[in-house]
């Protein structure tokens, strides 16, 4: 009786076990790779007052601290996040950000622990070390998100819970059944009962085939197959994901992102870059011929003692565009919130003879515009004796601040800089020695494939709002751009909130993406928290999911995975659920008519079976590939169209649902109000009106001969 109940039920059992280990460790193979990658030894070194290596030490990786310089070789993997302070190379970061190419790393750049080097020796200088960086953070963020429960694990839980006592039951009812079958029919346990001998008394022979059936039924039964179903198809998305640059904390985010009906979207650092960029310079060629190159070192040298986001963005493409880190002397600075700036520029000489001085005919390039700048130093007229003097009184600021200063702004000016305004840009006025020389244009530039995404959330049926706490034209005109038709402006952090909620009672699940501080109430209170990785701690801390790459691509690539996740969760759950509906009558002897008759080790056999084959199962989600972004254009292809102004729906703070006399304005909104109010003025705002004034013969000459333009990048 043991050999037939006992030895062949235990062999398959025992044999059953030894496969679901392995192929569950499959399941964790991402985090085996990202943890793989990092280094365990760092060479650090001591430099001395002109960055010259005086010493090298090799040390474990766990001795280096903030502020140390680490060496990093061709070919090594770099130890701890840090910046670069000397050296020049390119560093594979495939791992840890999903990116394929190769990022570009010089003096300023920021490098990632873990990443390889690929050619030229860096000095780092470490910023982040041990648990701190970026790769343990991965690490630690995959390892929790593995081992927890998604909503519909709790499901399977449950259903496990009543699974054990229910299989129980049935054994017990399975073996009374036949007990009783065989002592009122003998003829059918004789006739289906494996290697019965005439010998054995019939009592025997009806116990042994009662108790046969039974012990089949337990052995069969599978609630490892109910709760392998969830878990591992968890750990593989999550796996897959961080491959991919999408780290998803845990299994509830990634479940429930299948189910988002409206992304709500932050604008600054997350449509846009979150950095102010020159878009445009105009030259007003006949009120001073001053050469393009003399333009652009006055307006940078006095730019570069501007605290000002936006004095800063000038600064930074000046030098950029003279190719120089240092530029002239500035003195007599002044500052003036909301209005400009003025002070005295010397000592440009040197950065104008850097350049080439003899040629007639320059072509600039900047983010794909190229422009034709001819003929800008032969033939140069002085300005009020500019040439002369190693000094120029230099006015920088908006319409206000040039005519405070008694200069006249005339019509066309004003159009031009109308024209950038309603673009949501910032234009300000260059004035050189008391002659209004060049306009500048000046915006956040929208990343190159928010547009896509957008078009993409929309054809999946998805709502998408914007919610920005910048003035309403701006947020219209970046709207207009990527083809979102419902805008809100000037926002709190509260009103954020309050907008998640209003989404919510509407019964739709709502993803924020965000990437600031004051992102982060709605990050929290939304269903799904999406934070840009290059975005604020708390920002990440907040939300469910961390976007490493800063592409907003992946917001569509986090809902089609976890789509894909939680199809193959049902199929487990499905397949789980056919095995023991169909596996258990069968071993009960249900269908012994039509021959079916299982034995303990056939079920036990078919137990393991159904286990491994929910793995494997899981494990397909590995051959998912997130969608290039060649196939999202050629989707959109036709299709994608930038919105006109009164196609956009623009709300201030939440005068969308509430909306009151200007005498009983509601808390919210004096508190919107108040907080617009506390702005400091933008450099491009409208001034008061003012009288009119006489332009002067040089004023009405004004031409907009030449440009140089750099169109928004869309």
């Amino acid at each position: 009786m043991v050999s037939v109940f006992n030895q062949h039920p235990l062999t398959s059992l025992s044999l059953s076990v030894f496969p679901v280990p392995v192929l569950q460790s499959k399941t964790s193979e991402a985090l085996a790779k990202l943890m793989s990658l990092q280094a365990t030894d760092a060479t650090v070194v001591t430099l001395g007052p002109d960055h010259s290596i005086l010493s090298e030490e090799q040390v474990s990786v766990e001795l280096v601290q903030r502020g140390d310089i680490v060496k990093v070789v061709p070919g090594g993997k770099f130890p701890v996040d840090g910046k670069v302070i000397e050296g020049s190379s390119m560093a594979d970061e495939s791992l840890i950000t999903g990116e394929p190419m190769p990022v570009s790393k010089k003096p300023g750049s920021s490098v990632i622990a873990g990443s390889i080097n690929a050619h030229g020796s860096l000095l780092v200088q470490a910023t982040h070390v041990g648990a701190d960086t970026t790769l343990c953070q991965i690490v630690k963020l995959v390892e929790e998100a593995q081992t927890s429960k998604a909503p519909i694990q709790q499901f399977a839980d449950r259903l496990s819970g009543y699974f054990v006592p229910f299989i129980v039951i049935a054994s017990v009812l399975t073996l009374l059944v036949w007990l009783v079958i065989g002592f009122v029919d003998f003829h059918v346990v004789k006739e289906y009962f494996p290697g019965y001998d005439e010998n054995i008394p019939k009592t025997d022979v009806i116990v042994r085939f009662a108790f046969q059936a039974s012990i089949t039924v337990l052995s069969i039964a599978c609630p490892c197959s109910l709760g392998l179903a969830t878990p591992t198809a968890v750990m593989v998305g999550t796996g897959v994901g961080a491959q991919n640059g999408i780290l998803i904390k845990g299994g509830e985010p990634l479940e429930m992102a299948h189910k988002i009906g409206a992304v709500m979207f932050d604008k600054t650092g997350t449509i846009t870059n979150g950095v102010p960029r020159v878009t445009r310079v105009l030259v007003l060629w006949e009120r001073a011929r001053l050469p393009l190159r003399k333009v652009l070192a006055l307006v940078g040298t006095a730019e570069a003692s501007s605290e000002h986001p936006l004095g800063m963005a000038v600064a930074k493409h000046c030098k950029e565009e003279l190719e120089t880190d240092v530029l002239g002397s500035c003195k007599d600075f002044q500052s003036v919130p909301g209005c400009g700036i003025s002070c005295k520029v010397s000592n440009i000489e040197e950065v104008l003879l850097e350049g080439d001085q003899d040629s007639c005919h320059t072509q600039v390039t900047l983010q794909g515009a190229t422009t034709d700048e001819s003929s800008l130093v032969g033939d140069t007229v002085s300005v009020s004796g500019a040439s002369a003097s190693p000094s120029y009184s230099v006015l920088i600021g908006n319409r206000e601040w040039i005519r405070r200063n008694g200069l006249h702004v005339g019509a066309d000016v004003d159009d031009a800089m109308s024209s950038h305004e309603t673009k949501g840009q910032t234009a300000i006025l260059v004035a050189i020695d008391g002659v209004l020389c060049a306009m500048l244009a000046i915006a956040d530039t929208v990343k190159t494939e928010s547009a896509l995404a957008v078009h993409t959330l929309l054809s999946m049926g998805i709502e998408v709002v914007m919610i920005t706490g910048d003035n309403r034209r701006t947020a219209k005109a970046i709207a207009t751009q990527v083809g979102i038709r419902k805008v809100f402006a000037e926002v709190l952090p509260s009103h954020k909130v309050a907008k998640v909620q209003e989404l919510q009672e509407r019964g739709l699940r709502v993803a924020m993406v965000g990437d600031g501080v004051n992102d982060s109430p709605a990050l929290a209170r939304a269903d799904v928290g999406i934070a840009i990785g290059t975005g604020t701690d708390v920002a990440i801390e907040a939300a469910d999911v961390v976007l490493i790459r800063n592409d907003l691509l992946d917001v569509v690539a986090c809902i089609e995975l976890s789509k894909k996740t939680v199809q193959r969760i049902r199929i487990n759950f499905v397949f789980a659920l056919i095995y023991n509906l169909v596996g258990i009558p069968i071993a009960a002897g249900v269908f012994l008519p039509a021959g079916l008759v299982l034995q303990p080790w056939m079920g036990s056999a078919a137990m393991a079976a159904s286990s491994v084959s929910v793995v494997i199962s899981s494990l397909l989600l590995k051959l998912y590939k997130k969608t290039s972004i060649e196939t999202y254009e050629f989707r959109a292809q036709g299709n994608m169209k930038s919105l006109s102004p009164s196609q956009v729906s623009t709300h201030v703070g939440l005068d969308d649902r509430r909306r009151t006399p200007p005498s009983r304005r509601g808390a919210w909104e004096r508190l919107s109000q108040g907080s617009r109010l506390s702005l400091p003025i933008s450099l491009s705002s409208q001034p008061a009106s003012q009288g009119p004034s006489t332009p002067s013969l040089q004023d009405r000459c004004s031409l907009l001969d030449h440009e140089k333009e750099v169109g928004l990048v869309v």
